[in-house]
């Protein structure tokens, strides 16, 4: 493998940690590079990293996200084909120090988007061909959609390894990082509406949200309370790290 950071006004010593990991990743066959960046912003880092890697398989990992031990090895091998493919592992939210993050990612994981697999956020990875389906990362808020949606749902692949993917703590930066997820996806609707068709989830249906309102009220009251939040009051394009 060959593993890159892309480090974009990074203040936490990430440069530093990779440089002390560098020889062990070398032992095991493997490369490890580390690409540093005064500039910030996501996509920016992306784009510096495609231009240091061969054609071939793509990971994009986040930096806050944790891989189960299989799951490259699986992934991997849901993306040997020469058709275009996009995979990634089972979701996992990490678990939660608040009380209502807790609650909110409870109820959230139930809901059918999430239980319908494919889910990618934090975690996908294409193929060759795949990848051959954009060009460079455009300057958009949800790169994690936009990658998902270049593919139909029968090219999707979820694997059974799990990767731990953190949402951030309390109800101001939930509702922050809610607001920008839907812009996100209003943007991606603006901007490359050929692309939405392909979604293909299952939608949230009233009766659904009410039966698993019946079996988890407090974690009905935490999701509605951001979701109605964010509906009362949309905000610009502020940034705000996490989910």
């Amino acid at each position: 493998m060959r593993v890159i950071v892309s480090a974009n006004a990074c203040t936490d010593g990430t440069e530093a940690m990779v440089q002390q990991m560098q020889d062990e990743f070398s032992a095991h066959g493997h490369e490890l590079i580390c690409l540093s960046s005064p500039t910030p912003g996501k996509v920016g880092a992306l784009n510096r990293a495609e231009a240091a890697l061969p054609v071939g398989t793509r990971i994009y990992l986040d930096a806050d996200v944790i891989c189960d031990p299989p799951l490259i090895g699986q992934l991997r091998q849901a993306l040997d084909t020469d058709q275009p493919r996009y995979a990634t592992g089972t979701l996992a939210v990490a678990p939660a120090r608040s009380a209502f993050t807790r609650a909110y990612a409870r109820f959230w994981q139930k809901l059918p988007f999430v239980k319908g697999g494919t889910v990618g956020a934090g975690l996908f990875a294409v193929n060759a061909a795949g990848r051959e389906r954009w060009g460079g990362f455009p300057d958009i808020i949800s790169d994690d959609t936009f990658v998902r949606l270049q593919f139909l749902p029968h090219e999707r692949i979820e694997t059974p390894a799990r990767y731990h993917w953190p949402m951030v703590e309390g109800l101001d930066r939930l509702i922050r990082v809610r607001r920008r997820q839907d812009m996100g996806v209003e943007e991606l609707r603006q901007l490359y509406p050929q692309i939405m068709s392909n979604e293909g989830k299952s939608p949230l249906r009233k009766s659904t949200l009410l039966r698993l309102a019946a079996t988890d009220p407090a974690g009905f009251a935490a999701y509605m309370t951001v979701h109605l939040a964010v509906r009362a009051r949309r905000g610009g394009k502020e940034w705000s790290r996490g989910r």
